[in-house]
């Protein structure tokens, strides 16, 4: 995709999240859900306790109405958001959760509004990651990683960030380094994260502003360290620098993000299976999604769409 086609694609996709003390959350889920109803937005927001979550997409008015909504509620006065756009709606529905975490770690007492790590911009991230007294660490899952990461950076190959808590406490060498650099997608991840790290009594501690997506949006590709796409959780699957849309397909049965190579694959067969997952899928798993993919090539041919995607 162009960069002039970027801006002329119909769709507006905000990223966003917010860590604030909110106890009326649930009073919050109907009122959203409606609203982006609608103003034809579609995507998923998670609300609770400890604030708001989620990547919504819709048209630019639409986009907006929801946001500024948000930001008239006092707990939400200073929410910041991230865009990108799309060539066609990478969601399906629109789902307003109401959660125990926006974020899920699953350590208690994890508060990044009582001690979180120090922010760097990205035009600075650069001269942090190139230290030699630093570690960077990437908390994103194995699945994330796989399509790319930052040039030297440690990949935990965590399947969820659940288990990343347990990863740090597995991993001594850590302290090796004064410094402590993480980064994720867009910046909640590693809001826990840092905020766990400073607990486990790492002292300089720091994360990636805006996370990957804010690094590719303003970082220009001839100065980047970054390596590969950036898996996004719609169905753009990856993004590139200047959050152009990338080259990958997701595998409707592991939910893997797929290059285009590995479509040639032998395994690859559509939304049945891919190199990731044959082996780890039976026949009678492969006989269930091709009959789901059949429905799905059916609606297709009646102009809807399958949900069931």
């Amino acid at each position: 995709m162009t960069d002039n086609a970027i801006q002329t694609s119909p769709y507006l996709v905000a990223a966003l999240y917010h860590f604030v003390s909110l106890p009326r959350y649930e009073s919050l889920q109907q009122p959203l859900q409606a609203l982006c109803e609608e103003n034809g937005v579609k995507g998923t927001l998670l609300l609770a306790h400890e604030g708001i979550n989620g990547t919504i997409a819709g048209p630019d008015a639409g986009i907006w109405s929801v946001l500024a909504f948000l930001r008239t509620q006092p707990e939400f006065a200073a929410l910041e958001h991230k865009e990108s756009r799309a060539s066609k709606m990478p969601f399906l529905r629109m789902k307003v959760k109401l959660k125990k975490e926006i974020v899920t770690m699953g350590v208690e007492n994890i508060d990044p509004n009582k001690v979180v790590g120090t922010y760097v911009d990205p035009v600075d991230w650069n001269a942090l990651i190139s230290d030699p007294d630093t570690i960077v660490i990437d908390t994103r899952n194995d699945y994330e990683t796989a399509i790319g990461i930052f040039r030297g950076a440690v990949d935990p190959k965590t399947k969820t960030f659940r288990e990343f808590p347990d990863w740090v406490r597995n991993n001594p060498g850590l302290h090796n380094k004064p410094k402590i650099a993480m980064y994720c997608t867009g910046g909640i991840r590693c809001e826990k994260a840092t905020a766990f790290m400073k607990e486990q009594g790492f002292d300089e501690v720091y994360h990636l502003r805006g996370g990957i997506l804010k690094y590719l949006e303003e970082v220009p590709r001839e100065e980047s360290l970054w390596d590969g796409a950036c898996f996004v959780f719609d169905e753009r699957v990856s993004v590139e620098h200047g959050l152009k849309e990338g080259e990958h397909k997701l595998c409707h049965a592991c939910r893997n993000p797929i290059t285009a190579e590995e479509v040639t694959s032998p395994y690859y067969e559509e939304g049945v299976s891919c190199s990731n997952c044959y082996h780890t899928r039976s026949e009678e798993d492969r006989l269930r999604y091709r009959q789901r993919q059949h429905q799905i090539a059916l609606a297709k041919q009646r102009g809807q769409k399958h949900i069931g995607t």
